[in-house]
């Protein structure tokens, strides 16, 4: 049987709400203009890193909420993931990430299945571009033109907005098993 440290858990005393925000990419081609194959150990390390490592946290964070004392609805925990909208329109060069986030957004309704009996609740936030440390090294001038495709506001999202959502979803018990975008409407173009 596989071991799960508690020890931070115990510190802490439970866990009821889990946030994971695992992300990273590379900007790869399936198969580059000059024939150049995108590298099968790239694609695997951003399928773990992001997907991978996503589930991995979700099913420890299960163990551990399972545990917890229900609340009068029955509920013993929430947990959130990251996507991001690339899930759905992913852009050239792509692929890997999006395979990736694409699986986060489609393991969700399955896990809050999975987890609706012990009283877990399971949803994805999918951002765009928000103004975190990845991003922050991009000029003003980049960043609009990131972002100027999306209805409103244009600009990158911050990250006080991401955890306004991820409030809301903690506090409203009938957000369950689903992914919503929090996008400014924006929509990526292939490039």
């Amino acid at each position: 049987m596989e071991k799960v440290s508690g020890e931070p858990v115990e510190a802490l005393g439970s866990v009821q709400f889990s946030v994971n925000t695992a992300g990273g990419g590379v900007a790869k081609r399936t198969l580059s203009k000059s024939g150049e194959m995108h590298p099968l150990e790239d694609f695997q390390r951003i399928i773990e890193l992001n997907l991978i490592a996503s589930f991995n946290i979700n099913r420890i964070m299960a163990k551990h909420m399972s545990g917890n004392e229900p609340n009068a609805d029955g509920e013993r925990g929430v947990m959130i993931n990251t996507a991001s909208i690339a899930a759905f329109e992913g852009q050239i060069g792509q692929v890997s990430y999006t395979a990736a986030k694409a699986g986060i957004a489609g393991m969700t309704l399955t896990m809050a299945r999975d987890l609706g009996s012990v009283g877990i609740r399971v949803m994805t936030i999918a951002p765009s571009l928000f103004d975190t440390g990845l991003t922050r090294g991009i000029p003003e001038a980049g960043a609009q033109q990131l972002t100027k495709d999306a209805a409103f506001p244009r600009r990158m999202g911050r990250p006080e907005e991401y955890a306004i959502m991820a409030i809301a979803i903690f506090e409203s018990a009938m957000m369950n098993g689903s992914t919503v975008r929090v996008d400014a409407g924006q929509r990526f173009a292939p490039r």
